[in-house]
């Protein structure tokens, strides 16, 4: 009768797991896309990326104790998932921007801009969140993504007043180099 229960019981919270896991992806699976796109270029390589985030939710579903919001340690599984993604260093990891992403438009006056002086902004963009530290790409894919100062705060380990000055100083210094390649 013993072994009837512990595998009756193990059968409950696997169920519940599954449930629990289900929701979470219902719920985030645009977050989770939007920074897999932000960290591949390649569709395949996205789509790869995605199931990595699922399977790390999975396996630290359990360890999820709710000191954060749900939402937060999400992004950060996706962030940290994308960040090791196949193996590569870290500070040669590159963003990706599209052109299309509606986000984008507060940083670039797109309807001043012909189509090819559109697409030479946006290269200069992607070049240069680029070549932020590590710290600064995770903030502005986060801040592309419309995820708070607080939440964003929670996920890279900061203080919210530093992350504020953070994205300050991010988006001054990308409308910068924007400004200087339209000179």
């Amino acid at each position: 009768m013993g072994l009837l229960n512990k595998q009756m019981n193990h059968f409950i919270r696997m169920n519940k797991k599954e449930d629990q896991f289900r929701k979470i992806i219902v719920d985030n699976e645009n977050k989770i896309q939007g920074i897999c796109k932000y960290y591949s270029l390649n569709d395949s390589d996205q789509q790869d990326m995605y199931q990595e985030v699922l399977i790390n939710i999975w396996k630290s579903i359990d360890s999820f104790r709710g000191d954060a919001q749900l939402s937060t340690w999400i992004y950060r599984v996706a962030v940290n998932t994308a960040m090791g993604f196949a193996n590569k260093e870290i500070r040669r990891q590159k963003i990706f921007l599209d052109q299309k992403d509606k986000s984008l438009q507060h940083l670039i006056d797109v309807d001043e801009n012909t189509s090819k002086e559109k697409e030479k902004l946006f290269q200069t963009l992607e070049n240069q969140i680029n070549q932020l530290s590590v710290i600064d790409k995770i903030i502005i894919t986060l801040v592309l993504e419309s995820v708070n100062h607080k939440e964003i705060a929670s996920v890279i380990g900061i203080t919210e007043s530093n992350v504020r000055v953070k994205v300050h100083r991010i988006k001054n210094e990308l409308k910068e180099a924007l400004k200087s390649s339209n000179l």
